[in-house]
């Protein structure tokens, strides 16, 4: 009965199955791993095989009983003896070079599964499609954060859940019918306490934070006005009843969930918030009925309400994209009208990066030929950075292949190129007894020009 080829070929499945999860199980014990992806090893890959070659044992007993009762001729094997040298001498080599298979075998396996937890696999093997999101990942402030620590995060389940999304995004993308640019927020994104709050510790957010704004004028001197705002982050301590400034929204104690009745969670008709002693209360804009509220998405706020491009930031318009560049140095300041023409430039729909590349050079050199002849010569290099940093913006923050432009993504991170903070903060949102949700300035930062 265990003469069946089926049986045999199941027999070395299960065992070498097993071989595996052990090495992988012991790599696993000692830590020399952190990554989410080795979850594939134990929850898909292996049990696979080994179930499957559970199943090819007893239906290849199955297929050899029925062959002997039909009277047919029973399989004959080569015999081993290993009290023949030869034999005991060729059992020892096949199991040495079967072990040293093995090895390589999980040795490779492990290392694939490395590459696929590296951010160079999640923003590059499919170019296209992620390579907006990576090209603002390198810009962003979480750069050395991979993406699997925000986007999967540790354990089962939410790795599971992540491989069926993962599937269906797949073969959106071998269908073509993925979404141009890419939907906005993610709606099936692990919860923020699970993920950002293993390195940002809410209850240790605290005191003020001075922010300081530059911004330069259409004129040939490219006039700097600096704003500075004392930015009140405060935060909040359960234990102690401490609950103040920007982060009093995350403080544990209090519970803060709202309704939005579009996609992109801009509009905000209703918000409610459960305090630390229990008492509820509940604010709605005007106008706005129950058959609303009960289609819109229910959610209880966390970081990325606000924080809602922490690691694929994008400029909000051209206008700040080249602010941005000329406060960091980028864009010589010294060069008539360089602001000017910068935005100019940028603002020009072009159908792809070389012929943006090309035309952005054209454009602001043939300005300066043009209307400063003797600047143009006496200045090339200070032309030369303009239009290397225009060059630059233009390939962080727009990617006709994938309808990415300016403006594509909003940000909620205050309120200046986007809603923010105001989605709430209206002055229009009012409980049953006619509290509002405040829209006064000082509640989150003070203006010192």
């Amino acid at each position: 009965m265990r003469r069946h080829p089926l049986s045999f070929v199941g027999v070395a499945l299960v065992t070498l199955s097993a071989v595996v999860f052990l090495f992988v199980f012991l790599l696993d014990m000692f830590g020399l791993h952190q990554n989410p992806y080795l979850g594939i090893v134990f929850f898909l890959v292996l049990p696979a095989f080994f179930v499957f070659g559970l199943l090819l044992i007893p239906l290849g007993m199955y297929l050899d009983r029925r062959r002997r009762h039909r009277g047919l001729e029973e399989r004959r094997w080569p015999r081993l003896d290993l009290n023949d040298p030869v034999h005991r001498r060729g059992v020892l080599i096949v199991a040495s070079l079967s072990i040293v298979n093995v090895l390589i075998v999980g040795l490779a396996a492990y290392r694939g599964l490395e590459f696929m937890d590296s951010p160079q696999f999640c923003g590059q093997v499919c170019h296209t499609v992620m390579e907006p999101e990576f090209v603002a990942y390198q810009q962003g402030p979480h750069s050395r954060v991979r993406c699997v620590d925000c986007h999967i995060g540790p354990g089962a389940p939410w790795f599971v859940k992540s491989k069926l999304d993962g599937t269906r995004q797949v073969i959106a993308v071998m269908r073509g019918t993925y979404s141009r640019p890419i939907a906005s927020p993610v709606h099936n994104l692990r919860p923020a306490r699970d993920t950002c709050e293993q390195c940002h510790w809410p209850e240790k957010f605290h005191g003020d934070k001075m922010e300081v704004i530059r911004e330069y004028a259409n004129d040939d001197k490219n006039t700097e006005s600096v704003t500075r705002l004392l930015v009140h982050v405060g935060g909040g301590s359960e234990r102690l009843g401490i609950a103040s400034g920007i982060h009093w929204h995350m403080n544990v104690a209090n519970e803060i969930e709202y309704v939005a009745t579009d996609g992109k969670r801009q509009v905000i008709p209703y918000v409610r918030l459960k305090d630390r002693q229990g008492n509820v209360r509940e604010y709605r804009v005007a106008g706005t009925t129950d058959d609303q509220l009960a289609t819109g998405e229910r959610r209880r706020m966390d970081c990325m309400d606000c924080h809602n491009r922490p690691s694929h930031p994008f400029s909000a318009s051209p206008e700040r994209a080249v602010d941005g560049a000329m406060a960091r140095g980028e864009i010589p300041r010294t060069l008539p009208f360089a602001r000017r023409e910068a935005v100019q430039t940028l603002t020009v729909p072009y159908p792809d990066r070389a012929t943006a590349e090309r035309q952005i050079g054209e454009r602001l050199r043939g300005f300066y030929g043009s209307n400063y002849a003797s600047l143009a010569s006496a200045h090339g290099g200070d032309i030369d950075q303009l239009v290397g940093a225009a060059q630059r913006l233009y390939s962080r923050n727009v990617f006709p292949g994938m309808k990415v432009t300016w403006g594509a993504h909003e940000n909620n991170l205050g309120h200046t190129d986007a809603p923010g903070c105001f989605r709430c903060h209206d002055d229009q949102h009012k409980t049953a007894d006619g509290r509002i949700i405040r829209q006064d300035c000082d509640l989150c930062h003070d203006i010192q020009q």
